[in-house]
C-alpha cells in the first residue's frame, strides 16, 4: 500500500506541475520529455543526408542501412536475388531486344547507333548466337563474358550463377557513342524453333532472359511481318517475361516492306 500511495502522490505532483490557472481557467501544459530534444539520433540522419550528393547516392545509403540488413536476416539473397551492389544503382537504363531469328534485332541497334558495334553480325541466317551488351566505353572493343561477370563496376555479376558455358556465349561490346552515354542495349540470340536448339544450348536460356528482364527498363519484342508465326520456344521466352508486362513494347520491324493493306491486316490480327 505504501508503494501505491507514493505512486498516486507522484502523479498528483506531476499534474500540478503541468497545470496552471489563468483568469479562473485551468490550462494544461504539455509535458515534454527531455529525450524529445535529444539530437543524437537526428545527428546521425543529418550526417548521412549531408554526405549524399544525388538521389542515387541517397538510395544507396537507404538500401545499405535499412533494406540490406533485413534481406540478410531473412536470407533474401539466397532464395530470391543477390544483394544489390553500387554498380546496380549506377548502371544506365538498359533496353533488351528479343525476337526470333532474323527479325532485325542487330540491324535495329545498328540503325540507332548509325554504325556497327564490335561483334555485330548481320545476315538472313541466324547470326547472333550470344548475348551481347552494347555499352559506352573509351574505345571499340569486345570483352569476354568471363571477364565482364567478375567486374564489380558492371551490373552483371549475377550472371555467374548460369555457369561457364553461358559466360562463353556472353560478351560486352564497348564503343564511344553519345547514345550509349545514356542507355545500354542488350542484343540477344535469335530464337529458333525445334527441340534441338533448346537441348543443345547447355544453359538455361529462359532463365537468362528472366534475369535480364528484371534488370532492364524496357523490353522490345521484334516481329518480322513475313514470319508472324510464334514458335514454341519463343512462347516460352515470352512466358518468362511474366511480371514485366509494363516494360514490353512490340515492334513490327521491316514494316516498310509491306503495303498498306498488309499492314492493316497485321494490325487487326494482333
Amino acid at each position: 500500500m505504501e508503494g501505491l500511495d507514493v505512486m498516486v502522490e507522484n502523479n498528483r505532483a506531476s499534474a500540478r506541475n503541468d497545470t496552471t490557472i489563468s483568469n479562473g481557467t485551468v490550462q494544461l501544459q504539455p509535458t515534454v520529455s527531455k529525450s524529445f530534444f535529444s539530437t543524437k539520433s537526428k545527428q546521425k540522419n543529418y550526417t548521412s543526408l549531408n554526405a549524399v550528393t544525388s538521389v542515387v547516392d541517397g538510395l544507396k545509403v537507404l538500401y545499405n542501412e535499412k533494406l540490406k540488413p533485413l534481406e540478410a536476416t531473412y536470407r533474401f539473397n539466397d532464395f530470391v536475388s543477390p544483394f544489390l551492389t553500387s554498380s546496380d544503382f549506377d548502371a544506365k537504363p538498359m533496353v533488351m531486344l528479343l525476337g526470333q531469328y532474323s527479325t532485325g534485332k542487330t540491324t535495329f541497334i545498328k540503325h540507332l547507333l548509325k554504325s556497327n558495334y564490335p561483334g555485330a553480325h548481320i545476315g538472313p541466317e541466324p547470326t547472333t548466337d550470344r548475348f551481347i551488351v552494347v555499352m559506352s566505353g573509351p574505345d571499340e572493343r569486345s570483352i569476354p563474358g568471363n571477364t565482364v561477370a567478375v567486374q564489380a563496376n558492371l551490373p552483371f555479376t549475377g550472371l555467374t550463377t548460369f555457369g561457364g558455358f553461358f559466360l562463353s556465349k556472353f560478351e560486352c561490346s564497348q564503343m564511344p557513342h553519345p547514345l550509349l552515354e545514356h542507355i545500354t542495349l542488350v542484343d540477344t540470340p535469335g530464337v529458333l524453333s525445334g527441340e534441338k536448339q533448346r537441348t543443345q544450348r547447355n544453359y538455361d536460356f529462359t532463365g537468362v532472359i528472366s534475369w535480364f528482364a528484371a534488370k532492364c527498363d524496357m523490353i522490345l519484342l521484334l516481329f518480322d511481318p513475313h514470319k508472324l508465326d510464334i514458335s514454341d520456344e519463343f512462347k516460352r521466352v515470352i512466358s518468362s517475361l511474366r511480371g514485366h508486362d509494363d516494360k514490353i513494347r512490340v515492334v513490327l520491324n521491316k514494316a516498310d516492306q509491306v503495303d498498306t493493306q498488309q499492314a492493316s491486316f497485321y494490325q487487326s490480327s494482333r
